[in-house]
């Protein structure tokens, strides 16, 4: 038996590929499958079943592409209803992938098909639980996200959650392995932790919502405390993991169509294509393109992606480095935003030559930021997490989360000069490039953030944890 965690770090998502005596079983795949398929044939084993936790919303599963591609069947948890092919389990059926056994546990609550698979190994012993999003490491999926199909309450969905774990999860071995579906950084809950993989003792000890002391009412108000809107792009994933999808490599053919200065230009004024620019924000703010969106590939991009751009069937003409084109194809089909028109050929660089007009950011230094602000007379605007935020910050600074720029945004006076900053320069250069995309020129973005501004004499708050802050 062999059991090895594919981790995508972008996502923080877990996919899991599982062998035994020449079978093969695939849990959450993400959408591009060929890695799966040269890891079967170089293995020499059979696809025999793919495992899919939920309907997931955070990305878009390879599920459906690589059950056309093998043939091997799609296994749901009950209740789950697909428009293809799947098998919708029922709880406590086991499945059986050479010498080992995987049992279906049901485990509703993030959502109602939620099920966490139980692997048994070949002597009959309860080796591993594949979670999904049931329990995570230091954390529980959140409650929310499945209240208008179910037509249940989040406090309801909490409830239930709270005896699936107790039924379902805590009864189990203390040396029976966790392995979650995402881990820090993910949207599915709010207090992940980095590591990805644990046991149930260890979660009994320190995970917070599976106290042997809490009672229900407890574990709803904590699971259900502090939960922010989940991002718009979530409801269209889910429905392309109920419904299907066009084929990653017919994604892969739309998105690495090169177009020329020439003909990028025709193509954004014909498509009303959002123009997408995923190179270094210390690139992009010497010069991109009018109009423009800097998300960086080497961030967390497809969740970023997700929230800010929100509408799947959104057109996106692509602007990348050279060679990160079918990363960048790839990424976006994560989360399925697979309306790519194409990408500017020979990047950033074709465009300048060709002497089309260019656009830049107004950056500055930490310390030129200390040189010119004036506290409590300067507008200083700080778009990390609350509890970024709440952690330590610029004296007289405004908490105003770039998660939320489609709402604060409404309310800058274009006329009052302010600056910009997040922790290290990736977000403020994404709020940036979105504020001049809307005409505002009236601002100051600070390279490196906070963490180069915390290094100045610049007043700050005092620091607390932002482990406490969460709490």
């Amino acid at each position: 038996m062999q059991i090895e965690q594919i981790y995508t770090g972008c996502l923080a998502q877990g996919a899991y590929y599982i062998t035994s005596n020449g079978e093969a079983a695939i849990i959450d795949p993400l959408r591009e499958t060929q890695p799966y398929l040269n890891r079967l044939e170089r293995d020499g084993v059979k696809l025999k079943y793919i495992f899919e936790t939920h309907f997931h919303a955070d990305f878009v599963s390879g599920h459906v592409d690589l059950s056309r591609q093998t043939g091997a069947p799609i296994v749901y948890g009950p209740n789950a209803i697909c428009e293809f092919d799947c098998i919708s389990a029922k709880d406590g059926q086991e499945f059986t992938i050479g010498n080992i056994k995987i049992k279906v546990l049901h485990t509703p609550g993030h959502t109602m098909e939620s099920s966490t698979y139980l692997l048994i190994d070949e002597n009959g012993k309860d080796h591993a639980i594949f979670s999904g999003d049931t329990l995570f490491i230091g954390d529980v999926g959140r409650p929310d996200l499945a209240q208008k199909a179910a037509h249940m309450t989040q406090e309801q969905l909490a409830a239930t959650l709270f005896h699936s774990l107790r039924n379902k999860i805590m009864t189990l071995a203390d040396d029976v392995i966790v392995y979650p579906a995402h881990g820090a950084g993910s949207a599915c809950g709010k207090n992940m932790s980095k590591e990805t993989v644990s046991t149930i003792g260890e979660q009994k000890n320190t995970n917070y919502a599976l106290r042997s002391d809490m009672t229900e009412a407890e574990f709803i108000l904590e699971v259900t405390e502090g939960l922010l809107p989940p991002p718009a792009y979530f409801g269209m994933n889910v429905a392309m993991n109920k419904k299907g999808y066009d084929s990653f490599q017919n994604v892969l053919n739309l998105g690495m169509q090169a177009l020329s200065p020439s003909e990028f230009e025709v193509a954004a004024d014909e498509t009303g294509a959002l123009l997408l620019d995923t190179r270094k924000n210390g690139e992009f703010t010497k010069g991109f393109i009018p109009q423009s969106i800097n998300i960086g590939i080497d961030g967390d991009f497809a969740p970023w992606v997700g929230a800010l751009i929100a509408d799947v069937q959104q057109p996106i003409l692509i602007v990348c480095e050279l060679g990160q084109e079918e990363e960048t194809v790839t990424r976006l089909s994560r989360v399925g935003f697979d309306n790519l028109i194409g990408h500017l050929a020979g990047g950033f660089d074709a465009w300048a030559k060709a002497g089309k007009e260019i656009d830049t950011v107004n950056r500055i230094t930490a310390e030129q930021f200390v040189k010119e602000v004036k506290i409590g007379e300067s507008k200083i605007i700080d778009i990390r997490k609350e509890s970024e935020y709440c952690a330590e910050h610029v004296e007289e600074s405004y908490s105003k989360p770039l998660a939320a720029i489609n709402e604060w945004i409404k309310d800058i006076n274009p006329k009052e000069h302010f600056y910009l900053h997040c922790a290290g320069g990736y977000r403020s250069m994404i709020a940036a490039s979105i504020l001049e995309a809307r005409g505002f020129r009236n601002f100051t973005e600070i390279e490196g953030g906070f963490n180069a501004i915390a290094k100045t004499t610049i007043p700050k708050t005092d620091f607390v944890c932002q482990s406490k802050v969460l709490k």
